[in-house]
Parts: C-alpha cells; structure tokens; sequence
C-alpha cells in the first residue's frame, strides 16, 4: 500500500497564514469588545445624569462661626509678629515713637495744684518733683499710653490704653485729684 501524500506547505507560508489568521481574529474580537464597552460607558452616564437630576442636593451650607477662632483669610506670619521676639502674649508692648513734651512724664509722677474753667475750655496745671508747672487740657497726651480724657471740678481722668504682645488692648483709668491745703 502506498501511502498518499498531502502536499505541504512550506514554513513561511504557513507561518503567513497563522500570522495573519490570528490577527484577524483579535481584530474582530476587539472591534466587537471596544463597541460592547463603549455602549456600556454610554448608558451608565445617561443613567448617572438622570439619577443626578432627579436627586435633590443633600449637601447644607457651611457656616463658620468666628467667635474664639482666628479669622481663616488672614495670613499665619505677619510682619507684626516677624519684627517681634517671640515671648509671654500678655507681655505689654511700647510703640517705637519718640516721646515729646507732656509724654516724658507719667501721670505718678505730676502732681495737680490748679483747676480752671473758662467757658467751654477746661484747664489743670500740674507740676513735677523740680517744681515746674506744666498746662493740661483735654486730648493731651499724658506719658507713654495715656491721654487726658476729662477735667472735672476736683480732678484731671487720664485713660491708658496699653496693647499687648496678643493683639489684646487693655484700658486703665488714673485719677489725678487735686488736693485740698495742708493735704499730702
């Protein structure tokens, strides 16, 4: 018996063949795929859209309450606390100005003899430990913080306000009495 033969194929022919099947196969496989997942993506963004109309918003406003809080738009560093060496925040601060006139003495360290009232203008003298005398009215500045604030018939009110290292702003209320004769 004689045995027939198929004829063959060379090797680059059928490696051609298996090649190009193959591809044409996946292609096909992708094409189909790609299509498939991209209706998908479609429907599931039109469901999503509607589901997002239909919804009504659960989200409330957020309301920030300021009180015992920093503000949150103004910056951590400042140039106030950049030039400041860093120390107790209720450390009492003095301003950088020079000091004239009435501001080189403290109010401890006058002593009222004289009230006068002219009309609408109010007057006080005071003197220091030498003996000179000095014209106060209203609105002059008193020391390093203060300020006359009032002459009444008896004595001279002198407001301090003092700022500390904080940002905090404290008040003090000095009464300059005028003594009466033979009082010390």
């Amino acid at each position: 018996m004689k045995k027939t033969r198929l004829p063959s194929l060379s090797l680059t022919t059928s490696s051609f063949i298996f090649y190009y099947g193959s591809m044409l196969f996946f292609s096909v496989f992708l094409c189909t795929t790609v299509e498939s997942r991209a209706e998908d993506a479609a429907q599931s963004a039109v469901a999503a859209n509607q589901s997002v109309a239909t919804k009504p918003s659960q989200t409330k406003p957020f309301n920030y309450i300021m009180e015992n809080r920093p503000d949150p738009f103004l910056p951590f560093i400042t140039d106030k606390t950049t030039d400041q060496e860093t120390g107790d925040p209720t450390e009492i601060i003095d301003k950088k100005e020079p000091l004239t006139g009435m501001q080189l003495f403290e109010p401890a360290q006058l002593s009222l003899v004289a009230l006068m009232e002219t009309g609408k203008d109010k007057f006080a003298m005071v003197q220091d430990s030498t003996g000179k005398g000095y014209v106060l009215t209203e609105g002059t500045k008193i020391g390093r913080r203060g300020i006359v604030k009032a002459i009444s018939p008896n004595k001279v009110l002198v407001e301090e306000m003092a700022e500390t290292r904080g940002g905090k702003k404290i008040l003090s209320y000095i009464d300059m009495v005028l003594k009466k004769e033979g009082e010390e």
